[in-house]
């Protein structure tokens, strides 16, 4: 069988491997890309995209695939040892997500969450890291935009803990904007907010901020860390974070109150 393209290195990431060994097995079986698409319940082009690594692959398309080649669990266990470990083009991936999503839920302890960021907010936060800041500061806007520019916006759900509204980022005047930014934000109708007061004490997101990205087909989750951040796609473990996501929103105050809560800030900030 010619080859059209070469195949994923799979020392980059369990995910490389897993895409690797798929083809490694559909070419050892002599078995074009519409064949396995067959055997898998997927066209072609989804078994080309799962092979180059641009699609992730399901449950039950692994266990058709032991099933046919007769390996047992081996498909099955490398996704999920895929799922758990850790996934060096994260980001990418993450992005990839966000441009599927339908819906993006969002929890931040420290910062406004991204979507809603201005420009000026951005440059702000970067503001003390080391070297040319304007080409983070150029794809962090980038995403901003395949995310709200999109014909098919996903619903935005955004909590964020009180203090943030309170920590003057960049000054007063980068704070007005990007606070009149959110409230303009959250009169969209595809855009929820919400705010934790400081009042409600200790909650599940004192550990660190973290998204869940519903795609048509699943969840996946994202945790935010220094240096990086972790993409989960183990359903279990994103379950465990779309639980701890109602347990802060329960915390919160609903929309209206939110909303005169970030405009009385915003005086503060006039």
């Amino acid at each position: 069988m010619p080859s059209v393209r070469e195949p994923l290195d799979p020392r980059v990431s369990m995910w490389h491997f897993l895409a690797f060994f798929m083809r490694f097995m559909r070419e050892k079986a002599d078995l074009s890309l519409a064949q396995c698409g067959e055997i898998i319940g997927a066209a072609r082009s989804t078994v080309s995209n799962l092979e180059a690594g641009r699609r992730r692959p399901q449950d039950d398309q692994m266990r058709l695939l032991d099933r046919h080649y007769g390996t047992g669990l081996l498909f099955q266990l490398i996704l999920w040892f895929a799922r758990m470990a850790h996934d060096p083009d994260w980001a990418r991936q993450c992005m990839e997500y966000e441009k599927q999503s339908t819906t993006i839920k969002t929890y931040h302890g420290k910062a406004i969450p991204r979507p809603f960021q201005t420009e000026g907010y951005i440059r702000a936060l970067l503001a003390a890291e080391t070297g040319d800041i304007e080409p983070e500061i150029t794809t962090r806007l980038e995403k901003q935009r395949l995310i709200l520019e999109r014909s098919d916006a996903p619903v935005l759900w955004m909590l964020v803990d009180e203090s943030v509204l309170a920590c003057p980022i960049g000054g007063p005047q980068v704070m007005k904007q990007q606070l009149e930014h959110v409230l303009k934000m959250a009169a969209r109708p595809n855009v929820i907010m919400r705010i934790v007061p400081t009042a409600a004490g200790a909650h599940h997101g004192f550990d660190g901020p973290f998204q869940i990205i519903c795609l048509p087909e699943r969840d996946v989750a994202y945790a935010g860390a220094q240096n990086g951040g972790r993409l989960i796609e183990s359903p279990i473990e994103v379950r465990d974070f779309s639980t701890k996501f109602e347990r802060i929103g329960a915390k919160a105050l609903p929309e209206e109150a939110s909303r005169v809560l970030v405009e009385r800030y915003l005086e503060q900030y006039s």
